[in-house]
């Protein structure tokens, strides 16, 4: 494509668009895929028959399946770190500051979130179904989903001296303050699972992550909810696909247009040249004809008259319309960087061969 290259923003454009749509398409697939499996986990009760089922499955194991049960402690449970009448299997505490920040770029302050401290305590636990049976959790910290509840939030304010605020407007960071998190899976807690079902050597029924790699999830919801927010999550990912791949294809569309711009002024530029070379081989040969019945006289003085206001060697031989303006000759006027007469400016819109009689 000779005279034409893609610019540095379409390129950065197209590149980002590219990229982008692929991330959020294989974004978009896995999640999907996870709606999928979802849909077809067989939903197993906890229950006498369950330790039956699996003994009779290949492996006793199933690879992927849904229980539902209430949580209870293998040993002691854990208690509230603000009130001991809660306990339960699964505590994360979480200390988060709070402060603002100055955006130069916007000159406004901006909140930001820092996790200063975080500390998760966890003790064995089963989920409780029908008839005592259990099926005990393995390694919950790996589950995706939420299924732990805040029982606690504390908001601690600090109280700054004339000093500590001129040092935060000089440092651009300011402490609003630090929010002291607590959360847990409390005991009698209805929990999901969804993962590998196991029975193991000892006749103890577990639930941990497949080890086909497919998703873990612990959740406090029922699994409708839960497979609604993964559905979303899948339909979020495909619209910013198909966004950036129209992004993708609207940059594309300009490059293309812009391309088809300077092919159809090439075009049009060798269509008036082809014109123009007809017309001026006309005008000579009627200027010839003309020459030979009046007879030929040196017009040295019209020559000097003649020359082109441009390059101030050639004589002109082309006429501008709309303007009627001779000034110039065809190879200036082809090299003109705006089609405008070089006299009065207006807009060119033909040039035609010109003879002086």
């Amino acid at each position: 494509m000779n005279g034409f290259s893609p610019t540095f923003t379409e390129a950065m454009c197209l590149g980002a668009s590219l990229s982008l749509s692929g991330v959020f398409y294989y974004l978009y697939k896995r999640s999907r895929l996870i709606v999928k499996k979802l849909e077809n986990a067989p939903h197993i009760s906890i229950d006498g028959n369950l330790e039956e089922l699996l003994k009779v499955t290949p492996g006793a194991c199933l690879q992927y399946a849904v229980v539902e049960g209430t949580v209870k402690p293998v040993d002691e449970p854990l208690t509230s770190c603000f009130s001991k009448d809660i306990s339960g299997v699964l505590q994360r505490f979480t200390i988060v500051e709070h402060r603002l920040i100055w955006s130069s770029i916007s000159r406004t302050w901006r909140d930001s979130e820092r996790i200063l401290h975080q500390r998760v305590n966890m003790v064995p636990f089963v989920l409780l179904g029908l008839d005592e049976a259990a099926v005990k959790v393995q390694s919950p910290l790996q589950a995706a989903g939420r299924y732990t509840e805040v029982i606690n939030e504390k908001f601690h304010q600090p109280t700054l001296g004339f000093g500590e605020l001129v040092g935060f407007f000089l440092s651009g960071e300011k402490s609003k303050g630090v929010l002291e998190i607590e959360e847990m899976l409390k005991v009698g807690t209805t929990l999901i699972g969804i993962g590998e079902l196991t029975l193991d050597t000892d006749g103890t029924v577990t639930l941990r992550p497949p080890s086909d790699n497919s998703p873990y999830f612990l959740s406090l919801t029922d699994f409708e909810n839960l497979q609604n927010e993964i559905h979303n999550i899948a339909g979020f990912w495909k619209v910013l696909a198909v966004v950036s791949a129209l992004a993708g294809t609207a940059v594309l569309f300009w490059a293309g247009l812009r391309f088809y711009r300077i092919l159809k002024d090439r075009w049009e530029q060798e269509a008036i040249n082809r014109e123009f070379v007809r017309m001026q081989a006309e005008a000579a040969r009627l200027h010839a004809e003309r020459a030979n019945v009046e007879g030929f006289e040196e017009g040295d003085n019209n020559q000097m008259g003649n020359v082109c206001v441009i390059c101030l060697s050639q004589p002109r031989d082309c006429i501008l319309l709309n303007c009627a303006h001779v000034c110039c000759c065809f190879t200036c006027f082809r090299a003109l960087p705006q089609r405008t007469c070089p006299i009065c400016r207006q807009n060119i819109a033909r040039v035609l061969p010109f003879y002086l009689p």
